[in-house]
């Protein structure tokens, strides 16, 4: 299965690049191709709305900007992950971009899965990333939840997390 990780975090060794990573490993171990676009690494413009990807476009965004290579592996996906860390009770604003312009494509005609990676200080501020998550990309994308996995305080980077993540990357099929 190809499986494409969107990495929303700024800090390229931080938390959740170290879930990602444990995930990526897993589900490599399971055969999986397993390709991570770290975003904030990434010129992705917000969404225009012009509607040039559904008018003029024929599923094109106007912008050409990094996301234009993130299409093509987005089309051949059939899972999704979206990893972040938490910041002011939601996912970042450059994960959040890059999830915008998914509008472009509509709906990815192989994507079929999904699963949430989230990382924080305190464990009392996932609720509107999870919320978002579940009832606007889910279900407007029509995918399955493959699951959420969040990690806060000392359970970043802690071996029995990482060992949670590896083993939720080997179990996917």
């Amino acid at each position: 299965m190809k499986i494409l990780v969107l990495n929303g975090s700024p800090r390229p060794n931080g938390n959740t690049a170290a879930m990602v990573e444990a995930f990526a490993e897993g589900a490599k171990e399971n055969g999986h191709e397993i390709i991570v676009v770290p975003v904030c690494q990434k010129k992705i413009a917000g969404c225009l709305a012009c509607e040039y990807c559904h008018t003029k476009g024929e599923g094109r965004c106007i912008q050409q900007d990094d996301m234009q290579k993130v299409y093509p592996v987005l089309s051949e996906a059939e899972m999704i992950v979206l990893a972040s860390p938490v910041y002011y009770h939601s996912l970042t604003g450059q994960l959040q971009c890059a999830i915008n312009r998914i509008y472009a494509l509509d709906k990815p005609a192989n994507l079929k899965k999904a699963a949430l990676i989230l990382s924080s200080g305190s464990d009392q501020v996932y609720d509107g990333a999870i919320y978002e998550y579940q009832n606007s990309f889910l279900d407007y994308l029509q995918l399955e939840n493959m699951g959420i996995f969040t990690a806060y305080d000392k359970q970043n980077k802690s071996e029995e997390k990482l060992a949670e993540l590896k083993a939720f990357g080997k179990s996917v099929v």
